[in-house]
């Protein structure tokens, strides 16, 4: 049981830091068709897209990816003291 905890704890570590490369490469003009963006966006879109129905941008700012590295960090946290 405690091997699935963990391995679950650095996947969701990973993912995190997915959104966060994806929200940073996204801010600059970087050919949006290379390999390194398809992979984050199929890594990163599973999780993105539903928020993005939920939760209303501010304005022009989406901070859907911000509350996806909570959600996720907050998972991690939470298995972490589980272990």
């Amino acid at each position: 049981m405690t091997i699935v905890v963990v391995i679950i704890y650095y996947f969701t570590q990973l993912l995190a830091y997915a959104i966060f490369a994806r929200t940073l490469l996204s801010w600059f003009p970087l050919d949006k068709e290379s390999i390194i963006f398809q992979a984050l966006d199929s890594l990163t879109d599973p999780i993105l897209v539903p928020l993005r129905k939920v939760v209303p941008m501010i304005g022009m700012i989406d901070i859907t990816p911000m509350i996806a590295i909570f959600l996720l960090f907050g998972i991690g946290q939470a298995l972490a003291g589980a272990i």
